[in-house]
């Protein structure tokens, strides 16, 4: 079914998580969406008294316009704009979320294409980012942000593409948790996998010639990587931030929790000799 790339509004937020064109990254602990309904971060409140939160995020909107109200089309340079209001009013000011005053992560339906960037500030509760789109089809928008006075909450939607559709990737977990990226290997371990537990996730990365442990990797975005995590059907969302921001490698610990069994699809994203790498896995949460 089309849909047209014309204003989309949504009046829900969740918990939370994003550069400009061409990066990827976000914050230091974890933040859950579930579909369109979200709640702040129990995690990390901004303002209000006794440690809650002036703004609420099942007060805040979002009003989305994609090409102008126009159909997007793919492979063309679209442009994307959120505007967030609070009780009907912009939100005027954001609080500074890793680096940035708003993160947003593009995937497509079947989580091939990944894409975390970040929106120019318009003011009046607006952001604005452009985006090529590599192929016709359904694509989720994730926008992350932090209004000054509430916590970290973010806001999602679906936008149909038109064009030539992409062929469709299977969602299926990974046999083996390591993948060779830009001459590094990358291993993924946990110390457990179960839903509704907190686990740590362990990155440990290598130079895939030599062996030889990776210890210098660079902060990005304040941190020494950041991961997201989706359910196979990008209706649940995790941005997750390291436990020692200022680890340098070869490993990296996240601790998160997986909302439900399933399977999630996973991006860790780091930055070495000034290159941001992404490293994505599938996994099967019992």
């Amino acid at each position: 079914m089309k849909r047209a790339g014309a204003v989309l509004i949504l009046t829900a937020a969740i918990l939370t998580a994003c550069g400009t064109k061409g990066d990827h990254d976000n914050m230091n602990m974890n933040h859950s969406g579930h579909g369109d309904q979200a709640q702040p971060s129990a995690s990390h409140a901004h303002g209000g008294h006794d440690g809650a939160a002036a703004i609420a995020a099942a007060d805040v909107t979002a009003k989305w316009t994609i090409a102008g109200g126009q159909p997007a089309q793919a492979k063309q340079d679209t442009l994307i704009r959120v505007e967030l209001a609070h009780d009907g009013q912009p939100i005027e000011q954001f609080d500074l979320n890793h680096e940035e005053k708003q993160h947003m992560i593009i995937v497509s339906k079947d989580l091939s294409y990944f894409h975390h960037i970040h929106p120019a500030y318009k003011g009046k509760g607006a952001f604005e980012v452009t985006n090529v789109f590599p192929a016709g089809g359904d694509y989720k928008l994730i926008a992350d942000f932090v209004p000054t006075g509430g916590s970290a909450m973010n806001k999602m939607t679906w936008v149909h593409v038109e064009g030539d559709p992409a062929a469709t990737v299977p969602i299926e977990p990974d046999a083996e948790l390591t993948q060779v990226v830009d001459g590094k290997r990358i291993t993924l371990a946990f110390d457990k996998l179960a839903a509704k537990e907190e686990l740590m996730l362990t990155y440990t990365i290598t130079d895939d010639k030599t062996q030889e442990p990776i210890t210098d990797l660079q902060p990005y975005l304040g941190a020494v990587g950041h991961v997201v995590i989706l359910t196979e059907d990008a209706e649940q969302y995790l941005h997750v931030h390291p436990m020692e921001e200022k680890a340098s490698g070869p490993k990296a610990e996240f601790m998160t929790t997986f909302p439900k069994s399933g399977i999630y699809k996973i991006w860790g994203q780091f930055k070495h000799k000034d290159t941001v790498f992404t490293v994505p896995f599938v996994v099967r949460v019992p």
